[in-house]
């Protein structure tokens, strides 16, 4: 039986790589993609697929009702990666993230509680904020630090009253650290593989042993599938690959890989409310019978041998609107201490 898939956000870094496990994972299979096609929604990121005849695309705003419904009509399930990401820009723009990623969130509710389709918020792992030792599971306090983790936390709310007032079908999927492929280069991983290759500064925030878990995308999209075919409705899942580096560790892999000096680094002065440590404990996607496919050190050579062979692809986007926003935020910190 063919199911249709309408993805918000699938021009984005985790959106897109989820279109392209579908399509090649699933033969009977009908895929919307709707995007606003901000700076971080990016066309290219489909290419070989766009001409597939069970993708389409609609250019929209997911805080547009009409748009949406008109788009997500006759849809199954409404995946929502669309949203506002990136810590910094939460810290200077508050504003579109909670426009985007906290009433996005109920207009796409309000869309799959009307079309009566199922609805899957993905979210992240830090909405609950830092843990010191241990890990965090499904019902621990959401503690968020962060304009932009606040928001995401605000549209899992949102979602888990929809379940509970309205009976939709909401599965939240909260993930940890992406990184691979098409990830934008304003990204901890894709801003240090493509600075490195071009020989620039490594801004490191602090002192760089903020601890992160790290999943290749792939593993996430994966696990995201494993969510909508066999979850339980209003259920929460943390989906992560049991990892836990410091910001410098990754750096380091970083450099080693691409064989360059450790003198590019660069430690900066830490952003405001900056998470010390997060971990999650992914039991529950045990059960659903997912695991992790490669380790971070496999998975890291993957994605800067992409990053190498794909030059095109980001030095098209650092020359445009993002180089200018890199360098009015990292201008002032580049004198700091050289590692």
């Amino acid at each position: 039986m063919s199911m249709k898939y309408f993805v918000t956000g699938g021009a984005g870094f985790i959106g897109s790589n989820f279109i392209r496990l579908l399509l090649r994972k699933l033969k009977d299979v009908e895929v919307v993609n709707f995007d606003k096609l901000t700076y971080a929604g990016n066309l290219d990121n489909l290419k070989g697929v766009d001409d597939d005849r069970r993708y389409s695309f609609v250019k929209g705003d997911v805080c547009d009702a009409k748009a949406v419904e008109s788009a997500a009509d006759g849809c199954d399930v409404i995946v929502n990666f669309a949203a506002e990401s990136h810590v910094d820009r939460s810290i200077n723009d508050p504003g579109s993230f909670l426009s985007t990623d906290v009433f996005g969130a109920y207009t796409l509710l309000e869309a799959a509680r009307k079309l009566d389709c199922g609805f899957v918020q993905i979210s992240t792992d830090e909405v609950y904020g830092s843990i010191g030792e241990g890990s965090f599971f499904e019902d621990s306090a959401l503690n968020p630090s962060s304009p932009y983790s606040a928001s995401k936390a605000g549209a899992e709310l949102i979602a888990r009253s929809y379940f509970t007032t309205y009976g939709v079908p909401v599965l939240i999927a909260r993930s940890t650290n992406n990184f691979g492929p098409y990830q934008h280069p304003e990204k901890l991983i894709p801003l240090f593989i493509t600075n490195a290759i071009e020989n620039k500064a490594l801004p490191i925030y602090g002192d760089g042993l903020q601890v992160r878990e790290w999943i290749f995308v792939d593993d996430n999209c994966e696990a995201i599938l494993a969510v909508i075919d066999r979850g339980k409705s209003g259920e929460i899942y943390n989906i992560g690959a049991g990892n836990g580096l410091a910001n410098l560790e990754v750096t380091d892999m970083i450099l080693s890989e691409l064989r360059k000096p450790k003198s590019l680094i660069r430690l900066v002065k830490d952003r405001p409310g900056h998470d010390r440590r997060y971990s999650v404990c992914c039991s529950k996607m045990e059960h659903l019978g997912w695991k992790p496919s490669h380790s971070f050190r496999d998975a890291l050579r993957k994605t800067v041998k992409w990053y190498v062979e794909n030059r095109q692809w980001w030095e098209k986007i650092k020359s445009g609107e993002f180089l200018e926003y890199y360098k009015r935020h990292y201008a002032d910190n580049h004198r700091l201490e050289v590692v």
